[in-house]
């Protein structure tokens, strides 16, 4: 019970935090939606393509982890600072490539074959949110900081602030508040820059100048530059970075293909979608620990305690997931209905929750074997499993069962348990080979 204790107190913040997460997205969905139509379906386009931006740029960051968790390890505060400024400067200069290619994209936003009435509200938001992300990958290099030294509470802490500030600043921007002009959309991505701006800088000035921070803050302005830490960094973050982005523009992959369906198809895979990344983000949560606790493990040499985190850990996250659908299947019927009244749509959403079911035992394992495998700094062969996984397989069968079988948006979503269950015995494998061989 030692192990799941740690894996728990270290994994309930996180998952907390992405908690916050959850409820901001669905605030401002709803602020938006009730300010407008056009304005909702704007800000779905535009966080679609910018969220495939910041989860990829996330996984790079990651790669940080576990470097700060093995040197926690053995207690290297000299070496966690040095770290923490190679990453800085890593991940500002791939936030800022990410933001030249978002660049690049707004010139052809006209050509994404959305309506034209939808552009002028699309153009001022997205580019607003796409500066937003230069923050957003700020704050996320400290948290791996944090998080890697065993203290997830105080990213969670700075989360839950910055989103209590994100939706009063929707509520004041959008409906034009406290004396301010009404923004619309506009006011949800200044309330966005604004709170991510914030964050990151609360963030970086606690850990500057806390006293539990004093040596790690010594060594951080002491640390110089280094090519090599650098190419450390940059050689664990690419894999995850590219591994990330497959996974998530699997999902992306198959929102196109339901919508070729049809509308009342392509609004119950946002439902369904709705409701499992909510279960994502626990999990995320809990297997982040993991690869923490797994990297500080391996920091010390300790073999048998890398085995029992990443055991463990797995057996409590599907533990999670299991819970959590019996939740869903229970109140399927009431959830579904916060969404839509519209009885073809919600049949269809139903019929998509009991292959969201079917995949929290491979998506379980895939998230938990791979933060496991990052803990280990094991992470080059990840990016051939998940182009294997996805591209060669995932993707090619939801295709496949969703036209060519016939079964339409659930057969897209057949392929996902497929994908993610390779995926997961993927690196489960070779987790196995890098412990027992």
């Amino acid at each position: 019970m030692g192990k799941v204790r740690e894996i728990l107190k270290i994994g309930v913040p996180i998952m907390l935090g992405q908690a916050c997460t959850v409820i901001l997205s669905f605030a401002d969905n709803i602020m938006i939606g009730w300010y407008g139509v056009n304005d909702l379906a704007a800000a779905s386009f535009v966080n679609g393509l910018i969220n495939l931006f910041i989860i990829t740029e996330m996984g790079f960051s990651n790669g940080m982890t576990p470097v700060i968790g093995s040197q926690f390890g053995v207690g290297d505060r000299t070496g966690i600072g040095r770290t923490l400024k190679n990453s800085i400067v890593l991940n500002g200069a791939v936030a800022i490539a990410g933001l030249l290619i978002m660049a690049a994209i707004y010139v052809f936003l006209d050509r994404f074959g959305q309506e034209e009435q939808l552009l002028p509200l699309i153009r001022p938001y997205y580019i607003v949110v796409a500066i937003s992300t230069l923050f957003a990958m700020g704050f996320n290099t400290l948290k791996q900081f944090t998080d890697g030294t065993c203290q997830p509470v105080i990213s969670m802490t700075v989360l839950i602030g910055g989103n209590i500030l994100n939706i009063t600043g929707n509520w004041v921007l959008i409906y034009g508040k406290a004396g301010f002009p009404e923004l619309g959309l506009l006011g949800a991505g200044i309330s966005t820059l604004a709170s991510r701006i914030i964050m990151f800088a609360a963030f970086l000035l606690y850990i500057l100048r806390s006293p539990r921070f004093r040596e790690y803050s010594a060594a951080f302005k002491a640390a110089r530059v280094s090519r090599t830490n650098i190419r450390r960094l940059f050689n664990l973050g690419f894999p995850l970075a590219l591994q990330t982005g497959m996974e998530t523009s699997t999902f992306t992959a198959s929102a196109i293909m339901v919508g070729w369906i049809g509308a009342t198809a392509l609004a119950a895979h946002q439902i369904a979608l709705t409701i499992s990344q909510i279960c994502f983000l626990l999990m995320l949560g809990l297997t982040s620990a993991v690869s923490i606790l797994v990297s500080n493990a391996y920091g010390r040499q300790d073999m048998a305690g890398v085995k029992q985190y990443a055991t463990k850990g797995y057996l409590l996250t599907l533990g999670v997931s299991v819970l959590f659908c019996l939740i869903i299947f229970t109140f399927r019927h009431s959830i579904i209905g916060l969404f839509t009244d519209s009885a073809e749509v919600t049949a269809t959403a139903l019929s998509l929750l009991f292959v969201l079911f079917s995949y929290q035992l491979g998506d379980g394992l895939q998230l938990c074997f791979c933060n496991a495998l990052r803990g280990i700094q094991d992470v080059k062969p990840i990016m051939l499993m998940a182009f294997i996984s996805y591209y060669v397989i995932a993707i090619p069968a939801s295709w496949l069962l969703g036209f060519k079988a016939g079964l339409g948006a659930v057969g897209v979503w057949l392929g996902f348990p497929i994908g993610l269950t390779i995926a997961g015995i993927f690196y489960l494998l070779r987790f196995r080979s890098r412990i027992d061989g």
